[in-house]
């Protein structure tokens, strides 16, 4: 051990840290300071961990702690006061760069530091300022905005401008920009993530993971490791629960195979638990990892969709097989030939087209009209297969959960998107209650989808449960990239047909999906990709089938767009590739064939989520028209392209849609308390992971009830203090739990308009409920407080609560397009993405300037997926991309140099106020907006994303010249 003496936000320090701890650490664990978070063990990659050191912007985790002694050190907590924020802090809160908010604290440290030393920072100063930070929910752009409003404020205190658009004249608060009612906690760096919960004595967690693809334990011994000091459990599949459950955080019965165990013999991916150790420190978890003896039966690997689909392929799931309900009549026959190790299977709720002993996890097809006659009256048919690879979520906070037990209840700190469904799945498997469960979903640093699935919860209350004691599992970056979920693989094929005039007669798309080791979202996922491209195109003979296979790549699961980007991927490329054929531009055949409000999506009448919609939706509202008018003309669609030396420019264009929430299955509720002093507490179920949904139920119950914003306080995602809610996916929060809210606050104004008027001697009909919170009538009127003091007399009425539940049969589609100008070298086969814009119609924007980050954030997350990002593996099924330092995500110095959102208001009747979702949709345009205009610029199509120079090379027919060269 060693003592080291610095100086930490100008007061003096003693710490005592161990010879070769790092100094992130010591700032994080010793110090307390919550800003210097850990996203990348140490790679230096994400800048969460940013700190002034001796005046320097530098990464703590590149530090060992000795080199704290005699240090200055700076932190993003000496920024502003305890309950003021610094003017950059503050700024960035009103630009809404604060979503999320894991690594906000370090950003606004380093643009602190940025305007000391250059007030008035040119973009290429702000760029290189900024370019070790990791900032994957925002998209940066927004900062140039909030730099150039904090550096406007450097010389005017005062100094005010419009941040976003705002929209609904007749609504005082929907429309209108504001903060984000958490977002000055979270940039201040008050603990609010579950690592900020963490008891110094919790035991923790680390899991021994297995090295092959595919293999079968024969030989496990954790005795030294059990014996080791320090370690107080070991838990392998000779001990955990006997209960099979699907990692997926869906409405029960779960649409998906129950087909995993906590821990089990068969391992199925590289990173399959083997033994998890509980011990009372991280370094004696890790020695002891090292003391267990595992021994293999290494089984050949299914690393794609084609060798899982091949005849006699190896069986990812051998098991047998068992149904709730529905079996197939063949059952004994599939059974016949299963492997027995133990009591061994898998469930299946209910018929899912799941074949599993042919590697088939589900499956679903549908038709409408005629499409042989369809294709027969076409003019032109293109049938082409279309590729994506595996991508990762990347959140900056990794997987992380805290349990511990009050009394004889289990309680779980959880960085989730589904805490109901938490608490459902991890007290069946521990073999609990669900009231002995309570759930808090903290503030989530970042999910994209990946926090929908239960990962790490379920072992860390197991823990918890065996040993009575506090326990925490954090993933690291590795487990991240290895063992969390990421995106399905696809392979779809699309056939379509059309008249001469463009006229689409015939679409046949054939989906085909990797789901990996596990069928979470198996069924789901892959159904969303038809489901969320054919209806942009409205057409009389549609058919389609959706295929998804077992491998044993890493893990998939939910990613935002649920399986929409690969099917509007194919749908658009085949169209723009009918339309060359057919000598018509891209943006005419879009316009030509494209959904228009009001249309009867017909398709969408044959697809469901594991139940079949109970009426065939239509396009209630949809602003495709002024959008694509507005995109045509910012990117100058018609004006000439000039080559500039071996650069070639093109340009292209997608149309996207995606839904807001899941109707007849999915449901919200909320309840809205009156206090004593006329404001109101609101207890939502909803989970806010960043997208602003606090914000949402805010500004909704403070539009009903007439009060100032600031009088409402949301209690959110706490499965003791609020109600049910399905959780945060399928873009449901604003219609879902937004509709909940809106609801139980318009129940709770009826009880106060009739005891107001009661208390005034008027009819009900007479009074009214006005800003800033008082029942008025014609003969005078009543405040909240006054209202509120009266219900709690001993004489009084009671106190006054409105609650409310909300369901729909109805469908809210938001829909946009994006439109990308692009630079390729046709000799080095380089891609510039020079300019995108984003246009998007998520109804009525409640928040615009955070609907803005939310279509940032999801942009540049797709345009990472287009351009750079890809899990990588090696020729045995090892994978080789575990950091993400080499996995490609885009930082700042990738946006587009002109980058820009705009948003496009409608009219949706569902949607509380008109308003749709807006957080998903953004992700399902980049990858076909810039292959068509790659192509546009060289002539190449590029079939499989991401897209790579030596992909457009192959199709110049270069490369091979290249290579003899």
């Amino acid at each position: 051990m060693m003592e080291l003496n610095f100086t930490l936000n100008g007061a003096l320090r003693t710490v005592i840290a161990p010879a070769g701890e790092n100094a992130q650490r010591v700032l994080f664990n010793q110090c307390r300071m919550h800003s210097v978070r850990n996203s990348d063990d140490g790679f230096g990659f994400a800048g969460s961990d940013a700190i002034l050191f001796n005046g320097k912007v530098i990464n703590a985790s590149l530090l060992i702690a000795a080199q704290l002694e005699g240090a200055q050190v700076r932190t993003a907590e000496s920024l502003g006061s305890w309950n003021q924020l610094s003017l950059v802090q503050q700024a960035m809160v009103d630009v809404g760069v604060v979503q999320s908010g894991y690594n906000d604290p370090a950003a606004a440290l380093i643009v602190t530091d940025l305007l000391d030393r250059h007030p008035e920072p040119t973009r290429d100063q702000i760029d290189d300022a900024l370019s070790g930070l990791f900032h994957r929910d925002g998209g940066y752009q927004q900062f140039y905005q909030a730099i150039e409003l904090a550096s406007s404020r450097l010389k005017d205190p005062d100094y005010l401008c419009q941040i976003a658009p705002e929209f609904r004249d007749d609504l005082r608060h929907i429309g209108k920009s504001c903060p984000k009612v958490d977002a000055a906690k979270m940039v201040q760096a008050k603990p609010c993530y579950v690592e900020d919960r963490v008891s110094e004595d919790a035991l923790v967690i680390k899991m021994l993971r297995s090295p092959h693809p595919h293999a079968v334990i024969t030989r496990l011994d954790v005795s030294r490791a059990e014996a080791m000091a320090g370690v107080v459990h070991v838990i392998t599949h000779l001990n955990c629960p006997d209960v099979y459950y699907t990692p997926g955080g869906q409405s029960a019965p779960e649409p998906s195979p129950l087909d995993r165990r906590m821990f089990g013999r068969k391992l199925r991916h590289v990173g399959d638990r083997v033994a998890a150790v509980v011990a009372e420190s991280e370094a004696i978890a890790l020695a002891a990892l090292k003391l267990i003896e595992v021994e293999y039966q290494v089984l050949p690997a299914v690393m794609n969709i084609d060798e899982a689909m091949a005849p006699n392929a190896p069986l990812v799931h051998d098991e047998p097989i068992v149904y709730m309900a529905g079996a197939p009549a063949d059952l004994e026959q599939q059974n016949a030939c299963s492997v027995r190790r133990g009591d061994e299977h898998m469930i299946i709720n209910f018929p899912i087209g799941s074949r599993p002993h042919e590697n088939l996890a589900a499956s679903v097809h549908g038709q409408i009209g005629d499409v042989a006659k369809g294709f027969a009256e076409a003019d032109e048919i293109v049938e082409r297969t279309y590729e994506s690879t595996q991508a990762q979520q990347c959140p900056t906070e990794p997987h992380i959960c805290f349990t511990y037990m009050d009394g004889d209840r289990l309680v779980i700190h959880a960085s989730t998107q589904v805490p109901w469904h938490v608490r459902r799945q991890v007290a069946r498997i521990v073999g609990m209650k669900q009231h002995q469960v309570h759930v808090i979903k903290e503030r989530v640093g970042g999910g994209f989808g990946s926090k929908q699935d239960i990962l790490l919860e379920e072992v860390c209350a197991w823990a918890t449960k065996v040993t009575g004691r506090p326990v925490t599992f954090r993933y690291t970056r590795e487990e991240e990239f290895i063992s969390n979920t990421s995106r399905h693989v696809a392979k779809v094929k699309v056939k379509v047909g059309a008249k001469k005039d463009g006229t689409i007669t015939a679409i046949d798309m054939d989906f085909r999906a990797n789901t990996g080791p596990y069928g979470n979202h198996s069924l789901t996922v892959p159904s969303n990709g038809p489901a969320l491209s054919l209806p942009l195109y409205p057409c009389e003979n549609v058919r389609f089938t959706v295929n998804t296979y077992y491998s044993n790549i890493c893990p998939t699961g939910a990613y935002q767009g649920y399986g929409a980007p690969k099917g509007n991927f194919a749908l658009t490329m085949a169209i723009a590739e009918l339309a060359e054929k057919l000598g018509i531009d891209q943006l005419e055949m879009v316009e030509h064939n494209r959904v228009h409000e009001g249309d009867i999506l017909k398709v969408l009448g044959a697809i469901g989520e594991g139940k079949m919609p109970t009426s065939v939706p239509h396009a209630a509202s949809c602003a495709l028209e002024p959008i694509l008018k507005q995109g045509r003309e910012l990117i100058a669609w018609d004006s000439p392209k000039p080559a500039d030396g071996d650069w070639r420019i093109g340009r292209g264009v997608a149309i996207i849609m995606q839904k807001s929430g899941i109707p007849d299955i999915d449901q919200a509720n909320c309840m809205v308390k009156l206090e004593s002093d006329g404001t109101f507490i609101v207890h939502s179920g909803g989970a806010d992971i960043g997208t602003g949904l606090d914000t949402v139920v805010a500004k909704l119950t403070a539009e009903v009830l007439h009060c100032p914003l600031g009088d409402v306080h949301v209690i959110s995602g706490d499965t003791d203090h609020a109600l049910f809610d399905k959780g945060a996916y399928a873009s449901s929060g604003t219609c879902f739990s937004g509709n909940a809210a809106k609801k139980a606050a318009e129940n709770l104004k009826e009880k106060i308009l009739f005891h107001g008027a009661a208390m005034l001697g008027e009819p009900v009909a007479d009074v009214e409920l006005a800003f800033p919170g008082v029942v008025r009538g014609k003969l005078g009127e009543v405040s909240l407080a006054k209202l509120a003091h009266k219900a709690e007399t001993g004489t009084g009425f009671g106190i006054l609560v409105g609650t409310a539940s909300y369901i729909t049969s109805e469908l809210a589609f938001p829909y946009g397009a994006n439109f990308a100008e692009v630079a390729v070298n046709v000799r080095t086969g380089e891609i510039r993405l020079d300019k995108f814009y984003a246009l998007l119609d998520c109804g009525t924007p409640i928040n615009p300037e955070l609907a803005l980050g939310q279509i940032y954030g999801a942009t540049m997350r797709a345009i990472g997926h287009s351009l750079t990002e890809e899990i990588c593996y090696d020729g045995k099924g090892i994978p080789l991309t575990r950091d993400l330092k080499s996995y490609g995500a885009p930082k700042i110095g990738d946006i587009p140099r002109d980058f820009r959102a705009f948003l496009v208001p409608s009219d949706d009747k569902v949607g509380p106020y008109g308003a749709k979702s807006i957080s998903e949709i953004g992700v399902n345009g980049a990858a076909p907006a810039i292959a068509t205009a790659i192509h546009d610029a060289c002539g190449v199509w590029l079939r499989k994303w991401h897209f790579t120079p030596e992909q457009i090379l192959r199709e110049l027919g270069k490369l091979e010249q290249q290579a003899s060269a």
